[in-house]
């Protein structure tokens, strides 16, 4: 696409009449020789005259000075429309893989399956809706591992998700250590919102930070963090005398969550079953919107050397064809 970033200067091509209009006029002289009847002069004569006739001597200048103006005016060739990256928030999601995440307490397509799976799978879908956000990835069992640092490639931290196994980083469940590395993280990398989604089934049985402190620092630093207490409140498991029903939620400390995320104005969600999951990855979507606006640039080459060569050249041929005829 073609345009003129100044167009106004287009004004400028009626200031050569306005100056013939308002200075005075000039006189031509009497010559101080006068020839007459010289047949070689008559002849030089009227080849000046039949080429002048051929070439206004108005023409080239007039084009070098549309040319100067077409310069002035700053022609440019605008590229097609480049997307740059959409500005949203720095999102950490904390998860869980600890050997209670084994759980067989939910479904999937109507089949039981441990909670680890459901995460992955609710995950997936949340992890495509977050364009335009940085998103990490901190795995935590009896310690904190960091997957995927702040990205803005979604697939990876995708595929980091999907490639978690249970017990990979213990047993036991550090969630302070969890808290505490995902806000390390972050404030290496500043930004205007900064938001850990923190998901678990147990309660802090490792690590050396408390949950409390490490969601104080967080606070203190301008964190949200949004905690997910995920498992059933009840479950049929076999045993000598048939099933019975257990809670396998028993060790999950909700209070302790509640508390993590009041401290920094956030949110504790409880999730019993796969549906309540998605609806609570779905809410916070809506709590923390991305920045939805598209930025984009066209790329622009400027044209204005051409005219302004092209008005030198105008302008060179006006002075060898003036030189010539005084010759």
């Amino acid at each position: 696409m073609f345009e003129f970033q100044l167009p106004w200067a287009f004004v400028l091509i009626i200031l050569p009449l306005l100056t013939r209009a308002l200075l005075p006029g000039y006189k031509k002289q009497e010559a101080a020789l006068r020839v007459t009847n010289l047949p070689s002069w008559n002849s030089q004569n009227t080849r000046s005259a039949e080429s002048a006739k051929r070439l206004s001597p108005w023409l080239l200048p007039t084009l070098a000075w549309l040319a100067l103006v077409v310069a002035l005016a700053r022609p440019v060739w605008l590229g097609e429309p480049v997307r740059l990256p959409a500005e949203g928030r720095d999102l950490m999601l904390a998860v869980d893989i600890s050997g209670s995440m084994d759980t067989a307490d939910m479904e999937l397509d109507n089949r039981p399956v441990n909670r680890l799976a459901v995460v992955k799978q609710v995950l997936n879908d949340f992890i495509t809706q977050r364009d335009g956000d940085r998103l990490g990835l901190i795995l935590f069992g009896s310690n904190a591992y960091l997957q995927a640092p702040l990205t803005f490639d979604r697939e990876t931290v995708r595929t980091f998700m999907n490639e978690a196994q249970l017990g990979l980083a213990g047993k036991q469940t550090a969630i302070g250590d969890a808290i505490a590395l995902a806000a390390k993280r972050m404030r290496e990398n500043p930004s205007d919102s900064q938001v850990i989604v923190l998901l678990t089934d147990g309660e802090n049985t490792a690590g050396s930070v408390e949950p409390v402190r490490a969601a104080q620092l967080a606070a203190e630093l301008g964190m949200k963090i949004y905690t997910i207490g995920l498992g059933a409140e009840s479950m049929q498991v076999p045993s000598f005398f048939g099933s019975r029903t257990i809670n396998p939620s028993r060790d999950l400390n909700e209070s302790e969550l509640q508390s993590i995320a009041d401290l920094t104005s956030a949110r504790f969600f409880r999730a019993r079953n796969t549906e309540e999951l998605s609806q609570i990855y779905q809410l916070i979507d809506d709590l923390e919107p991305t920045e939805r606006e598209k930025k984009t640039y066209r790329p622009e080459t400027g044209l204005f050397q051409w005219a302004l060569l092209a008005a030198l050249l105008l302008t060179w041929l006006q002075l060898m064809i003036t030189r010539r005829q005084m010759a």
